[in-house]
């Protein structure tokens, strides 16, 4: 999964922009590398642990927080769409936020509206398979490595949103409902990613598709986690709180995230065939 496209694939696309005079468009979006996934991982856990905390302590319900946190969102969304590049800080702070706006979704679904986690996960995965078809029907790929126009970033987006929002209701339905528990959800959830990667390197599964489930797959991950942290003994936790769990995992993502910003390792090698060639 850390290489969608071969170099050759990328010069390719890189002589056809050049043939055409298209200008070049960096790609949005860093490279899927091991550091991108445990990144992944540790935003969708303060995206889990920081919605619990501002639905729990802001005093303004799941709707009021959740409009808070939407405009939040959008003005970095802003930002990012602004950008001509990959930014590792608008990008990755986009990502935490819109981890938190997708759950607070879920959770305002379930527990502000009744709505049963089987019905939302249903309806969540009948959207994404549409934004999918969509993508697919107008731009030909899904290729996080062609992320180079704003359209593409806009089903991008809208399909990141909608995987959380999926997964959160997946991932509250397995642990809660079906009383798998937080740390045995977490492992489940850790197998099908691990599964995925097998069917991947070793059974060549499409890697496009390999990314977007393994993608759908991050968020339970790391939100089992992240409940198996944050939430009282006797609800199956280790207690430490969402408080303590929200800063600890938010040190940690700022720490992975300013390294490959610094020596560049997440820049993609379609973004660095296009800089080689302007």
């Amino acid at each position: 999964m850390a290489h969608e496209t071969s170099e050759t694939t990328a010069a390719s696309s890189v002589d056809a922009a050049a043939s055409s005079g298209r200008r070049f468009l960096r790609n949005k979006v860093p490279e899927v590398t091991v550091s991108f996934w445990i990144i992944k991982v540790l935003c969708t856990t303060v995206g889990k642990t920081a919605a619990d905390l501002l639905g729990e302590k802001a005093g303004h319900g799941l709707t009021g927080v959740s409009v808070l946190m939407s405009v939040l969102l959008a003005v970095v969304l802003v930002v990012q769409f602004r950008t001509t590049a990959y930014r590792a800080g608008v990008y990755w702070s986009a990502v935490a936020l819109i981890s938190v706006v997708g759950t607070l979704i879920s959770d305002s679904l379930t527990d502000g509206m009744g709505v049963p986690l089987e019905t939302s996960a249903t309806v969540f995965a009948i959207m994404l398979a549409a934004v999918y078809v969509v993508w697919y029907r107008r731009e030909r790929t899904l290729s996080i490595h062609s992320i180079d126009t704003t359209g593409r970033e806009s089903f991008y987006w809208l399909a990141v949103l909608l995987t959380i929002s999926l997964s959160s209701a997946t991932g509250d339905l397995v642990s809660e409902r079906m009383d798998f528990g937080y740390w045995l959800s977490a492992v489940l959830f850790a197998l099908l990613i691990a599964a995925i990667a097998l069917a991947h390197f070793a059974l060549d599964l499409d890697a496009v598709w390999s990314f977007w489930i393994a993608y759908v797959l991050t968020r339970p991950l790391g939100a089992s986690f992240g409940d198996y942290l944050s939430q009282p003994t006797d609800d199956g936790g280790l207690g430490l709180g969402t408080v303590v769990t929200s800063v600890l995992f938010l040190g940690v993502v700022l720490g992975l995230v300013v390294y490959p910003a610094v020596t560049r390792k997440d820049v993609t090698q379609l973004h660095q065939a296009a800089r080689q060639a302007a």
